[in-house]
């Protein structure tokens, strides 16, 4: 173990006192003396030069394009249980992440909890809709909650697809042949991918149980899925709708780095992921 500064070395600061994130991208992350650097080449993130990072005061650090990291980095940083995952730019991939999460199971022995229970798991499926559509729907079935959720999930795209003036006759999608869907759906496709991998992160930084879903069930990310359909109207489809119509506007554009770029932009202004990470917390820390 490197020696650190005032027996850093040897302390561990509870996850629930540290403050979430820092995004590192374009440069180099190492251990110098027992400290955490990032010798940054420059981007529109951050500037160059050389930073301390205050990593026993983070939960997680997400290495972006164009970064690398020393092993020394890396023991440093599983020796505080601080995580690090490997990113796409804005967070739109997730392409790697080791055990993560707090001092403590809580959250997901609450989740399991809660999932096991048919009754707290239709409550938790509708408090998710509650969040997305903005009220507590009364049904307990949880197919009738899903044919409201359809219903009102197709007026959105019609309304979104006015306002992004894309030509829009209705969601389609293809698993085998992905490509063969128009652009807007196209568009969807991407974003979608994009949403998930925030979700990922989110799941991943909270440690709780991608499989144990309250509205998705079968896909082994159930619960990701979820989580990224908190967004799908606010984030997902809007950053999908404006993509399809500049790819429409400018044939040159290639459209899955333009929506990619677009998610890009949006995660950022919106700080979606620490918002998924608040949207979790709240959903099994409240009562059911």
């Amino acid at each position: 173990m490197l020696l650190g500064r005032l027996g850093l070395e040897t302390a561990r600061i509870p996850h629930v006192d540290r403050h979430g994130l820092v995004w590192l991208e374009r440069g180099a992350l190492h251990a110098e003396d027992g400290t955490l650097r990032f010798r940054a080449a420059g981007s529109p993130t951050l500037a160059a030069g050389v930073y301390d990072i205050p990593f026993q005061m983070l939960s997680l650090v997400l290495l972006g394009p164009g970064g690398s990291v020393t092993h020394d980095a890396l023991r440093l940083l599983a020796r505080h249980g601080t995580g690090l995952v490997a990113v796409g730019e804005g967070g739109v991939r997730l392409y790697s992440a080791p055990q993560l999460g707090p001092d403590d199971s809580r959250l997901a022995r609450r989740q399991a909890r809660l999932w096991a229970d048919p009754d707290t798991r239709i409550g938790i499926a509708r408090r998710m809709f509650a969040l997305r559509f903005g009220e507590v729907l009364p049904h307990e079935s949880p197919d009738v909650l899903r044919g409201i959720e359809g219903a009102r999930v197709k007026e959105n795209y019609r309304l979104l697809a006015e306002k992004y003036r894309v030509p829009w006759k209705g969601r389609r999608y293809d698993r085998q042949n992905p490509g063969a869907a128009d652009v807007p759906n196209q568009a969807i496709n991407h974003a979608a991918t994009c949403v998930e991998a925030a979700a990922m992160i989110a799941v991943a930084a909270t440690a709780t149980i991608p499989q144990l879903g309250f509205v998705h069930e079968d896909s082994s990310n159930a619960f990701v899925l979820d989580i990224a359909d908190l967004v799908r109207t606010t984030v997902t489809v809007p950053v999908a709708f404006a993509a399809a119509r500049a790819c429409m506007d400018d044939p040159l554009l290639v459209l899955e780095r333009e929506v990619r770029k677009r998610a890009a932009d949006a995660f950022r202004k919106e700080s979606l992921i620490d918002a998924l990470i608040e949207r979790i917390k709240t959903l099994f820390e409240a009562d059911a």
